[in-house]
């Protein structure tokens, strides 16, 4: 009998349409987690409503209004399964309205994988002093999720389309915002990807011949590989459960003087 796969939970954050539910929902349909037919019939129901391109994202918005407005608002949860792991995949909602929503999802969460748009301007937006590039982030490494992977997402809408130089800029300035609040990039996976087309998701992108795929050292044993599915399968095992690890429960409810987010026991 195979040794049993460990179960892990991640959470996709990042900006207001970024593509977080398009990939993620991309992603759950490539790993067998929902079928061709029900593709066909978001695809279907999504064109009737003038939003053809939402077809994956609609595998998570389920919600009449995040549905009418292309956003995700409450986070949504959706099981796969990985060569290694099986997974429960959370879409966090990237308005900043619904930040509450964002941070019951990341609190759950083994592992984050910040989705970036290249877009033109859209990288900008999200990465600016009121972005929630930078607030989910933040929010992630606050809440305790040390392990982050980065997907430089929409590299179709770059100009040019799969443009290298635009990746290899949106990489140093993300390391530099992650580096200042705690992460170590050389621990994080960044790849180039689309949630629409599927590059560098399970397989290689023929468009992206450049990128020799990505690296991360830890003193538990580098790793490397070169699509988003393999960056998920790098994931260390953390410490949980264990007498000497930290326990923490997050807390619904405050009274009285003791704003404490967190109750933290050694």
């Amino acid at each position: 009998m195979g040794k049993e796969k460990l179960h892990i939970n991640i959470v996709v954050i990042g900006h207001v349409d970024s593509g977080k539910s398009t990939t993620t929902g991309h992603l759950i349909y490539k790993c067998g987690g929902i079928d061709k037919r029900t593709i066909e019939k978001f695809e279907k129901e999504a064109a009737e409503m003038g939003k053809g391109s939402f077809k994956y994202a609609w595998v998570l918005d389920k919600l009449k209004a995040e549905r009418e407005r292309g956003i995700t608002i409450d986070i949504s949860l959706w099981k796969f399964e990985t060569s290694k792991y099986y997974v429960t995949i959370i879409d966090a909602p990237g308005h900043r309205d619904f930040i509450k929503n964002m941070i019951t999802g990341t609190s759950q969460a083994d592992c984050a994988v910040l989705i970036v748009a290249a877009g033109v301007g859209e990288f900008e937006a999200g990465i600016s002093k009121n972005g929630q590039t930078r607030e989910h982030a933040l929010l992630a490494y606050t809440l305790g999720v040390k392990q982050l992977i980065v997907g430089v997402n929409k590299m179709d809408s770059t100009e040019p389309s799969y443009s290298q130089k635009r990746y290899e800029e949106i990489v140093k300035e993300v390391s530099t915002y992650i580096k200042k609040i705690g992460y170590n990039p050389d621990t994080v996976a960044f790849v180039p990807i689309s949630g629409w087309n599927g590059d560098n998701m399970l397989e290689a992108s023929p468009n992206m011949t450049w990128f020799k795929g990505w690296k991360i050292t830890r003193k538990e044993g580098n790793a490397s590989g070169t699509t988003l599915l393999e960056a998920l399968d790098r994931w260390l095992r953390p410490c949980s459960g264990l007498p000497h690890c930290a326990h923490r429960l997050q807390v619904r409810r405050v009274e009285g003087e003791d704003r404490s987010s967190f109750w933290e026991k050694a």
